[in-house]
């Protein structure tokens, strides 16, 4: 078997990772799942090396001897386009590969809120798109790109590690640099981008203290950035770029911050309830006058979360709980599914059973979409309550 009929059976196989190493057969996660491929013999070292060399440049090799790990783009014609990581583990090579579709999906197709292309249509400033390691931000940043390239005449430049999604031409003019090849780092190529004439900067990950300086500082001179961090919802996303900065400089990144923020799209891929795929769990951020308050005072970032809930009739605005009850209500998934992914599962419990004190407002205006909406309250039941497991 060779490394492109690997990637054929992961495509038909519909899975989003490969993990390839020596003394296993192929390990496919679908619908986040981990699955070996038991028609395929365990790979001795020799074939593993086989598959590395086939897959590297001289320039990858040079690195992957210094550094013991290398990434990298790789196509194959007629299927897709794959981001690889080849790394040395316990004296052997391992792969680990991540399948990027052709076509970027529309964010209707990704089941993302509508408020996100709103965002993405922002003039100038900084929006960032966090979560967990395959969470699907490069794919709802792709697909952002791709609305600014169909509806707006601008000069975009991404900047990735490695390149993922191939962007044509539409309305825009798209430059692609991949880290490594291109150019020397996200921090180098982000500096050398504010000389190049861009209107939107695509920064692929936010992943030193240079990096999010420069990517500040080209929000506040005019410029869209978007980018990604590795927080799980808006709070922490504020408070881990707070904290980059010396103690001496956080009140004026604060207010930096504050003043240049468009939005924070934050995601969680949860599984749907057909069992056939999953959907985003997403907290959306819009930065309105209460949310710069909350930036810039410290004492009061701990109330971005509660800002967010009570921002989603007026704003578009939605916490994740928000918006599981929203998939809840639409069967997209169960409600063992939903509680086990609520930010705060008690409440989300009490919520769905109609139980919560009046003078909690954070759910008010989520109620007001679903008035008068069919409620079937049998999907809201865990599983023992339905009678199976």
């Amino acid at each position: 078997m060779e490394i492109d009929d690997i990637l054929r059976l992961a495509v038909k196989k519909n899975a989003s990772d490969v993990h390839v190493k020596v003394g296993l057969p192929p390990i496919l996660r679908i619908n986040g799942q981990l699955k070996s491929v038991s028609s395929v013999s365990p790979f001795t070292r020799e074939e593993i090396d086989a598959f590395a060399q086939r897959l590297m440049t001289d320039g990858h090799r040079r690195k992957l001897a210094e550094l013991h790990d290398v990434d990298m783009g790789y196509g194959v014609p007629g299927l897709g386009r794959f981001r690889i990581n080849i790394f040395q583990q316990r004296g052997t090579l391992g792969i680990s590969i991540r399948a990027i579709p052709y076509n970027i999906q529309s964010l209707a197709e990704l089941n993302l809120p509508p408020i996100i292309e709103k965002i993405a249509m922002e003039a100038r400033g900084l929006i960032l798109v966090t979560g967990t390691t395959g969470s699907g931000k490069s794919t709802t940043l792709a697909s952002m790109i791709d609305i600014i390239n169909s509806k707006r005449n601008l000069h975009i430049i991404t900047i990735e590690d490695p390149i993922e999604f191939l962007h044509r031409d539409k309305k825009c003019i798209i430059d692609q640099r991949e880290i490594g090849v291109d150019t020397e780092s996200f921090a180098t190529a982000l500096r050398s981008s504010l000389r190049q004439d861009p209107d939107v900067i695509l920064v692929g990950e936010m992943r030193d203290f240079e990096t999010i300086d420069i990517a500040m500082t080209a929000a506040e001179t005019g410029h869209l950035v978007l980018s990604t961090l590795h927080t799980v919802d808006a709070t922490e996303t504020v408070t881990r770029i707070v904290a980059m900065y010396p103690p001496y400089q956080q009140k004026q990144i604060r207010l930096q911050l504050a003043s240049i923020l468009k939005g924070i799209i934050s995601q969680r891929l949860i599984p749907m309830a057909d069992g056939k795929g999953r959907v985003p769990a997403v907290e959306v951020l819009v930065n309105t006058g209460h949310i710069q308050e909350c930036i810039i005072d410290r004492d009061k970032t701990k109330e971005i979360e509660e800002a967010i809930a009570k921002g989603y009739h007026t704003y578009g605005m939605q916490t994740f709980d928000q918006s599981l009850m929203d998939l809840l209500q639409r069967k997209m998934i169960t409600y063992d599914t939903a509680l086990r992914n609520s930010s705060n599962p008690d409440d989300f419990a009490l919520r769905v059973k109609g139980i919560m004190a009046s003078s909690d407002t954070k759910w008010d205006d989520f109620e007001k979409k679903s008035e008068g909406e069919e409620n079937d309250m049998e999907i809201f039941k865990p599983s023992w309550e339905r009678g199976s497991i």
